[in-house]
């Protein structure tokens, strides 16, 4: 059996791993490649093996860099399933048409073929199958099964059994505990695992050091009359922001100030949230408890959803103080680089990074210190306060990672680093190894390996 990593080795992004049994060749995500451009050049180049002879996908979650290459899958001939949660599916349909107009523009700009448009995608969601968590299922001789990850709605980490080996595919683990999902599963035996290592050499924030940071943010921001712009992504980022605030608003603990919600796709993705929020395979108690207390969760005074570009200029007609939440979450793009054009040059305002921000990306210079930046072609001063805030993120850190792994050491012969930038990767398989005496492995981009 031949495992090859096709994307996520050495690299956050771009996620696509095919597992080779001789008889039956299936792929693990097939994301969109990332970095310094929404996509790199790297997604148009042709796909490094034969669709025609891939007999499934299977799918984590939804984040772009997970799925966002199945729709080109589609077009350059792929007619196979696609397995995912309910959730993934429903998440993934909206995160690949929001995306399809800035790969389009992207394309054009660099004079590109598009990788795919709105039929593609239409034409991904019907070879799309739903599968519950522990619903087992085959792929011919490949036995299949989703446990929950707890990194967003629906993710999960990927058990396959075959030719009497078991692999894992990690996905993307979650940050334990955390708002509104489930905690991550443990599990307790596998021979190999691919572990993602996003945070492999950091240590979170605790939680409820993050909400008094996020509360105290938003207070100073508010006495200092500026604006405070998060660049938050359209999927649980925003959704956990407008629980947290849900909460602060519901017991007056920060003072009154509108609160934007500018990102039709944040928009859309809330609605199926509320969709899944009766059902207790995917939302954790508390958030449940609150829901059947007829607590709507992501509703309170003065918050604003804006939908049209016509709501979202009117934003600016608004006096501060405000709050404006718009994608992109690494504003790479999307609404929230109008508003950094606007206010990152105001000292009485706030820029807060409440995720990971990529290596190249803009978020990324603005955190690291940049004094000028460029946006949409026009220089900018960085005058605002800068802050972030790791504790929300929906990554696992270190600590967590480890844990995640350590029922498993007696088992396990090697684990896989995947997903994480040389600093975080390499101090991983050194505590990988230290701690739990487990072999650990830094695959290279398009690395065979024998299992």
């Amino acid at each position: 059996m031949k495992l090859t990593f096709y994307g996520g080795a050495k690299m956050v992004t771009g996620s696509n791993y095919l597992l080779d049994t001789g008889k039956t060749r299936v792929l693990i995500d097939c994301g969109l490649f990332q970095g310094s451009h929404y996509a790199d050049d790297l997604n148009f180049e042709p796909f490094p093996y034969d669709l025609k002879t891939i007999d499934a996908v299977l799918v984590t979650h939804a984040h772009i860099d997970h799925t966002g290459r199945l729709p080109k899958l589609y077009r350059d001939g792929y007619r196979g399933k696609i397995y995912s949660t309910a959730p993934t599916k429903d998440f993934s349909e909206q995160l690949l048409l929001d995306s399809e107009h800035i790969l389009l523009k992207e394309a054009e700009n660099r004079k590109l073929p598009p990788l795919y448009d709105i039929d593609d995608v239409n034409e991904v969601m019907k070879l799309w199958e739903k599968r519950s968590y522990h619903e087992k299922f085959r792929v011919n001789e490949i036995e299949v099964e989703f446990f929950d990850a707890g990194h967003i709605l629906g993710s999960a980490f990927i058990l396959v059994k075959a030719e009497g080996k078991t692999i894992v595919f990690s996905g993307d683990l979650g940050n334990v505990p955390a708002p509104l999902v489930k905690d991550t599963e443990i599990i307790k035996m596998a021979d190999y695992v691919l572990i993602e290592s996003a945070y492999g050499n950091r240590i979170h924030e605790d939680l409820l050091k993050s909400k008094g940071i996020f509360e105290d943010t938003i207070e100073d921001t508010i006495k200092s009359n500026g604006v405070l712009m998060i660049p938050a992504f359209a999927m649980e980022r925003t959704q956990e922001l407008l629980y947290e605030l849900n909460e602060l608003v519901e017991y007056g603990r920060i003072p009154s100030a509108p609160v934007f919600i500018d990102s039709p796709l944040a928009i859309k993705i809330t609605a199926i949230y509320q969709k899944y929020s009766r059902d207790k395979n995917y939302f954790d108690t508390e958030a449940l408890a609150k829901l059947k207390k007829g607590d709507a969760i992501f509703d309170f005074p003065r918050l604003k959803l804006t939908l049209t570009s016509e709501q979202s200029k009117e934003i600016n007609d608004i006096p501060a103080p405000k709050i404006i939440i718009a994608g992109s979450g690494m504003s790479q793009g999307g609404r929230i680089l109008h508003h950094e054009m606007r206010y990152l040059s105001d000292p009485n305002s706030t820029i807060l990074f409440v995720g990971y921000q990529s290596k190249g990306s803009l978020g990324r210079f603005i955190l690291d210190g940049a004094k000028n930046v460029k946006i949409f072609g026009v220089d900018i001063s960085v005058k605002c306060k800068i802050m972030s805030i790791s504790g929300y993120s929906a990554h696992a850190d270190q600590k967590m990672l480890l844990n995640w792994l350590a029922p498993m050491k007696h088992s396990i012969k090697k684990i896989f680093i995947v997903q994480g930038e040389d600093n975080q990767m390499l101090p991983f398989s050194e505590k990988a190894r230290d701690e739990l005496a487990i072999e650990t492995e830094i695959p290279e981009y398009n690395q065979t390996i024998n299992l």
